[in-house]
């Protein structure tokens, strides 16, 4: 090999060898720098976790917030009724009735201790106030009209316990003012029922898959006058009431067609007057009502009928005391409804005189909203005789919330 050859090849592995440690080197420079990025992005990827873990934490803390709220919630409602009666009496030199009334104010509280246990209320007063007045001549009244704790037992099975509605008939647990036609509530409800009615106790009720439901309630019973028997005298409202002689309910309710409704209620105490009258015996009152609705228009019918044994009662017609009543009625559109009613009733049946009630109602709703109602009704009476005859018209405004 001639000298130039020999030193072409030394020139020649050197510059190899030159470039080999730049390579070697620009690659260990760029790993460097790929760690360090690596490193970087798992300082970012720690730190989002945290935020993340961050974020979950408060939406669980939110969660638990929400279902807390969901299982201990309260609510407040209410419903009022102010009427106008303009009637007059049409027996010679009768006293008419023309008065305004704020009837009803009240005011209802629920609480929801969790989704099995629940307490509702009614708190009411009646004409606008209680006054102490010498001639007791207040009529004005604050009642506690529902007080009761309610248990879930099961998907289909509730029970109760307090002060609670007694389950009959058509408006005894749904009367606010804008479920019914008319100012004043019917008088058969009113009179034979009677309407308002509670009592304290316990109930139960069962659901069952084939639309039945069924109601029974032990609960704390009348105490009627010894004058009339009027069952409607004998409402204790729960007030100190006499309990020698506790009542019992039971109701049979189907709904299986869309828009129809039948039911009956029974009910029986064994003494009426609590002992106090020797002469009353046991008391049974039986009713029966359906509620039809399909389109526009809609049916409600009703009987009932009291059986009270003894002789003081039968000493003055008043051991048998019935009522019934039927009332069509149309809605023309969700604001206006029309409605006629025509109701029997009478409180001493079994005496040797007329004592029967006739009373003809017919009128309009208007809703401008749908918890809001003005009402007006025209009305007619047939009475016995010597008694007040009212004809005339009502007026009325209510509301519920």
């Amino acid at each position: 090999m001639s000298f130039y050859r020999t030193m072409s090849a030394i020139v020649s592995l050197a510059i190899l060898s030159l470039n080999g440690a730049g390579v070697s080197l620009a690659a260990e420079t760029t790993n460097q720098q790929l760690q360090a990025e690596i490193e970087q992005l798992k300082k970012q990827n720690d730190q989002i976790t945290e935020r993340l873990d961050a974020v979950t934490s408060l939406l669980e803390q939110n969660t638990a917030l929400t279902d807390s709220k969901q299982k201990h919630s309260s609510a407040i409602g209410g419903y009022g009724e102010l009427h106008y009666n303009n009637l007059n009496d049409k027996n010679p030199g009768g006293t008419n009735k023309n008065q305004v009334d704020v009837h009803r104010f009240v005011l209802m509280f629920q609480h929801d201790f969790n989704e099995r246990i629940r307490f509702f209320s009614e708190l009411e007063l009646e004409h606008t106030l209680v006054e102490d007045t010498a001639d007791g001549s207040n009529s004005g009244a604050i009642e506690l009209e529902q007080a009761f704790i309610e248990f879930d037992l099961s998907d289909t099975q509730t029970t109760r316990a307090g002060l609670f509605l007694i389950p009959v008939g058509i408006i005894n647990e749904t009367h606010e003012p804008t479920t019914f036609y008319g100012v004043e509530r019917n008088s058969v409800e009113n009179k034979i029922i009677p309407t308002t009615w509670r009592e304290a106790g316990v109930s139960y009720n069962q659901r069952f898959d084939n639309a039945v439901s069924f109601d029974v309630a032990i609960h704390s019973g009348l105490n009627v006058n010894t004058t009339d028997y009027a069952v409607r005298s004998g409402r204790q409202q729960v007030s100190n009431a006499i309990a020698n002689d506790l009542a019992y309910t039971v109701r049979l309710k189907w709904t299986g067609i869309n828009g129809l409704e039948l039911a009956t209620t029974l009910q029986y105490q064994t003494d009426i007057t609590q002992g106090l009258d020797s002469t009353a015996g046991s008391a049974t009152m039986i009713e029966a009502h359906s509620v039809w609705q399909t389109g526009p228009f809609a049916l409600r019918a009703l009987y009932a009928n009291w059986d009270l044994d003894g002789s003081g009662p039968a000493s003055v017609g008043a051991d048998k005391q019935r009522g019934w009543y039927a009332e069509p009625s149309y809605r023309i559109n969700q604001q206006w409804g029309i409605f006629a009613r025509y109701s029997v009733w009478d409180n001493r049946v079994s005496d040797a005189t007329d004592s029967e009630t006739n009373m003809i109602n017919a009128g309009f709703n208007y809703w401008p909203h749908e918890h809001v109602v003005l009402k007006f009704d025209y009305q007619n009476q047939d009475t016995p005789a010597g008694t007040t005859e009212f004809d005339g018209y009502n007026l009325g405004v209510g509301y519920q919330f």
